[in-house]
């Protein structure tokens, strides 16, 4: 990615159709481009850096775009979002709007319709996004600094990859992850890593967040299944 061009996410499991926007963005719009094929790879694209704007496809085999739109608004994300969708009916784009999407093209797109709306919402951003935080349990967590503060202020000293392991749980918070959705979401699922890799980081993630027994937090374990963050209400 070219780091002095405004950054870019694509979320769409077509390979095709990801692979010609991609091509299109960079070589015709000058963008970088980062791509996610899952609402949980998006997710944690979106938990590393900050993106100028993201080109969002409706259907997602672990979810809907519709739905992740509404999350990150709820989480407080200002990211411009784009609808990218074959479904194109009046109620369709409505729903869209209401989740928080700031605009919507059909499928086929014509090229230079999509580079110029996806033009006017970079520059009406200002070509930045505003800082993220996560808070949980009286921690904060910076996204864009990658900072991570006890309730007393401390800083937390972490790793990458556990800074992206701890951001994809408190994201997740109260819902039972998988191990193989944890890699697949925090490692990639191009990297081969060991499923009890992530019993390990959990390990190192409490030790290092001073968890005990009077915490506001647990990071339980699903017996079988993988894990939880589950928050004192």
């Amino acid at each position: 990615m070219n780091t002095h061009s405004p950054a870019l996410l694509i979320v769409e499991d077509d390979l095709n159709l990801r692979l010609a926007l991609r091509d299109n963005l960079e070589n015709q719009g000058g963008y970088g481009v980062e791509e996610a094929t899952t609402v949980a790879e998006a997710r944690a694209h979106l938990a590393r850096r900050t993106f100028q704007l993201v080109l969002l496809d409706v259907m997602l085999p672990d979810g809907d775009g519709y739905t992740l739109c509404r999350t990150l608004r709820q989480e407080g994300v200002t990211t411009p979002v784009m609808m990218l969708t074959a479904r194109t009916l009046e109620d369709d784009v409505v729903r869209g709007f209401e989740a928080g999407a700031q605009d919507y093209l059909g499928k086929p797109y014509r090229l230079r319709e999509l580079l110029a709306r996806v033009g006017a919402l970079v520059r009406r951003g200002g070509g930045a996004a505003p800082a993220r935080v996560l808070r949980f349990a009286g921690y904060q967590m910076d996204l864009d600094r990658r900072k991570v503060e006890t309730p007393e202020g401390t800083q937390v000293e972490l790793t990458r990859t556990e800074f992206d392991l701890l951001a994809f749980f408190v994201r997740e918070r109260e819902r039972v992850l998988r191990r193989d959705e944890i890699l697949d979401a925090v490692w990639g699922r191009e990297v081969v890593v060991d499923p009890h890799t992530v019993d390990n980081f959990v390990s190192s993630l409490k030790r290092k967040l001073g968890w005990n027994s009077r915490s506001r937090f647990f990071l339980q374990t699903v017996r079988g299944v993988g894990y939880r963050l589950e928050l004192e209400p």
